[in-house]
């Protein structure tokens, strides 16, 4: 009988929408997850950055890759 009285106290808990939120902006773990939500999007984005970066490398080779290019057959002329 005690169980059903509690889960019931929790129920109305949750389902009430009064929460302060002074107590939230002061709660370091809303900070510490706020701060690693972002990291982890930043992180994320970076590394898509990354891949387009070495996906246009393969595409369109570097500026040195050519002039090595040309280097070998301008001494094969000779």
């Amino acid at each position: 009988m005690k169980d059903q009285s509690k889960v019931g106290f929790i129920i109305s808990e949750m389902g009430s929408r009064d929460f302060d939120v002074k107590k939230l902006l002061n709660d370091r773990k809303f900070w510490f997850a706020s701060f690693l939500i972002a990291w982890a999007a930043a992180l994320q984005g970076h590394m898509m950055w990354l891949q387009r970066q070495d996906s246009f490398k393969h595409k369109f080779g570097t500026l040195y890759d050519q002039n090595t290019d040309d280097q070998h057959d301008s001494t094969e002329d000779l």
